[in-house]
């Protein structure tokens, strides 16, 4: 679950006043964000940030222009601490006393595996350094460990008694995920594997019971389910098992250099009745509140910081009309069916071609559905009386005569979040000098720090940063006789997810992968002198795979070749096994520049503007309100950005959707998938970014 607020979008001038834009709904401030500091890092361009807030007292932001815990244990999985075990458990526990009291209950989906486009599908990247370990089959020391987190998370629930065993919330457990999407590729392994899973989580004794989803061959007792756009097909593999539907995906997620994905709610709308039309018993939209993925916890890779998902309730925590309203009278119609439908099986007829009825019939309860599952509109007869059925339709009858809900039918407009833009005072200290105004720091180009080490050859990123940062420096000195007539080009490969080539210090060029293919080749032209040449090399992450067979040992940074190609005689010169320095992240990461307290920062002099590698910082004071509150990154390039120490995720506006693939309207009618209703082409992928 992930649960956040309001986005809006502003422009900055510099000025003595800070443009603010807020929603129109309300949410409460943060305590951490009433007074502080806000830091963006850069690599690439930057012209004038822009910036909205709704808060109390004086903010500080700090942004490096280099260019998500959930609360549920799904994601519960970033380090060893008991600590951090015990602050997430009594999270979840007030989250899951917060539900019952309002008659909701709770599918503890453990996992531990989770995907949902998390930094490593949700695995802490130490699991990964395990001698031995291999993950997601029948390999003892992953096991070992799964077992262990999932019996502790177990024991947290029964501390409290949180399970309907207990008189709780929880009343259904998941272990694994969608693993019967890729277990082929595990061969034998993967079903041994399934059947440890499945021992190992019924010996924990919940007194509820467990699901594997889109795990067909899921072992007694454990009930298979299904994930996807539509699961009304979908049949459990017993006929003593309920047919249920563990994620609804109700849009789709964003990707940093992608058109914005959405779902017409009538499509969704006729998933949800024909999934109950045809037998189904319990149904979970994936999801229902849009979310924000602050610090570095996106995945992907090139997964958006807004994890908005066309979601009923936006990430800004505003209802989505008209999905939100049609959602509701489609659940209202739904309710009214309760007592046939969960007495008794559907009597399923077709009175047609692309047409379906269902009956639900017991004692004096009578249910029907009527379904046009063809994109044409038709008439159907039902116990005497003539329906219209639009195409790609549902009509529900909780009596059998009168229909309360027809899916393609809309009784709400259209609603678009609007957001106010604030004149916000400058931060004032003391000595009545203004803070409000931006000043930098320059991080440095190349090695900077102690800790640099030298190997031979091009080292894998991820298995020599341990992803404590974004960013390892590749470096290398040459030595060149004469540059005379001679225009050398480097050549660059990279598993991804992008990289920039500095060469004698100066920005070269630079190269960038997209979420349908991270590797990035390039040539680039460069100067070299006579002489001693430093080739400076920064790759840079972008969150790491969380999908797949063996996601985990997808790699990134440059693993070559680096070659230099047309040198005066004409050479190529291979520079991939040569003895290369690195560093992992940047000088600036390790000052904790990020906090805007520490370092020298400048603010004497003009500010630097298309420059890479720059920590931008200024203060300024909030205005009072509680509405949800967001960042405009427009004329950023690509970087992370802080306010009051925390981080709320990486930036980048400059890498924008493809012009092609966008429509002005989409035809819910014909079935769905995630690149037929796209908007935003031509534009930036995200601008506007949560705060609070």
């Amino acid at each position: 679950m992930r649960f956040s607020r309001g986005l809006p979008a502003s422009s900055f001038q510099e000025s003595k006043q800070v443009p603010v834009r807020r929603s129109s709904s309300k949410a409460p401030s943060p305590a951490h964000m009433r007074k502080g500091r806000c830091c963006i890092a850069q690599l690439q361009s930057f012209s004038t940030p822009a910036f909205t807030f709704s808060t109390h007292g004086a903010v500080h932001a700090v942004l490096l222009h280099t260019e998500r815990n959930p609360l549920t244990p799904k994601g519960i999985s970033s380090n060893r601490s008991s600590s951090h075990q015990k602050t997430h458990s009594k999270q979840f526990n007030i989250l899951c006393v917060h539900l019952f009291k309002h008659s909701l209950y709770v599918h503890l989906r453990i996992g531990p595996y989770a995907c949902a486009e998390w930094n490593y599908g949700g695995f802490p990247l130490w699991l990964h350094f395990i001698p031995g370990i291999k993950f997601r089959t029948d390999n003892e020391p992953f096991k070992a460990e799964m077992k262990r987190f999932t019996a502790k998370i177990v024991d947290l629930m029964k501390q409290e008694n949180l399970y309907a065993s207990q008189g709780g919330p929880i009343i259904l457990s998941q272990i694994e995920n969608e693993y019967g999407n890729i277990d082929k590729s595990y061969g034998p392994a993967a079903k041994t594997y399934i059947n440890w899973a499945a021992s190992m989580a019924t010996s924990l004794d919940t007194g509820v019971p467990w699901v594997m989803c889109q795990q067909a061959n899921a072992p007694d007792p454990i009930i298979n389910t299904c994930n996807g756009f539509y699961c009304d097909q979908f049949t459990p593999n017993s006929n003593q098992k309920p047919k249920m539907w563990t994620e609804n995906w109700t849009g789709w997620f964003l990707a940093f250099g992608g058109a914005v994905p959405y779902r017409p709610v009538e499509d969704l709308a006729f998933a949800v009745a024909r999934f109950f039309q045809r037998g189904g018993t319990f149904q979970n939209y994936y999801i229902y509140h849009g979310g924000t993925n602050f610090g570095r916890t996106t995945g992907g890779p090139f997964i958006s910081t807004s994890y908005d998902y066309d979601a009923p309730i936006d990430e800004y925590g505003i209802i989505r009309q008209p999905k939100w309203g049609h959602f509701k009278d489609l659940h209202k119609a739904i309710k009214l069916c309760e007592e046939a439908l969960i007495a008794t099986d559907p009597t399923i007829s077709s009175p047609g071609p692309n047409l379906e009825t269902s009956v639900y019939k017991t004692g004096s309860a009578c249910v029907a559905f009527l379904a046009n599952i063809g994109t044409n509109d038709a008439t159907v007869t039902f116990n005497g009386n003539s329906y219209h059925l639009p195409g790609w339709s549902v009509r529900i009858l909780p009596d059998c005569k009168s229909v309360v809900l027809n899916t393609a039918k809309i009784n709400y407009a259209s609603t678009i979040s609007s957001f106010a833009t604030e004149s916000v005072k400058e931060e004032v200290d003391s000595l009545g000098s203004s803070s409000s105004g931006w000043s930098w720091i320059s991080e440095p180009v190349g090695i900077s720090k102690d800790d640099a080490f030298t190997k031979s050859g091009l080292l894998e990123q991820i298995n020599t940063t341990a992803d404590r940062s974004d960013y390892l420096w590749y470096s290398l000195s040459i030595d060149v006789e004469d540059t005379a007539g001679a225009q050398p080009v480097l050549h660059i490969e990279s598993l991804g997810h992008a990289l920039h080539a500095f060469i004698n210090g100066k920005l070269a060029g630079s190269g960038v992968g997209n979420s349908g293919n991270a590797k990035v080749k390039v040539d680039i032209p460069i100067t070299l002198v006579s002489g001693k040449n430093k080739i400076d090399l920064l790759s840079l992450t972008v969150g790491l795979q969380n999908y797949g067979a063996f996601y985990d040992l997808v790699g990134a940074g440059i693993t070559g070749p680096v070659t230099l190609k047309g040198l005066r005689n004409g050479s190529t010169v291979d520079l991939s096994s040569q003895q290369w320095t690195y560093q992992i992240g940047l000088q600036g990461e390790d000052l904790g520049l990020s906090s805007g307290s520490v370092g020298q920062w400048n603010s004497q002099s003009n500010l630097p503007t298309n420059q890479p590698l720059t920590w931008y910082k200024t203060n300024f004071i909030a205005p009072s309100g509680s509405n949800p509150v967001a960042i405009d990154f427009t004329g950023l390039g690509k970087g992370e950005a802080w306010v009051n120490g925390q981080s709320i995720g990486r930036y980048w506006p400059t890498y924008v959707a493809p012009t092609s693939g966008c429509t002005d309207s989409c035809n819910y009618r014909g079935s769905y998938s995630s690149s037929k209703c796209l908007k935003n082409c031509g534009k930036p992928s995200q601008i506007s970014f949560l705060l609070f």
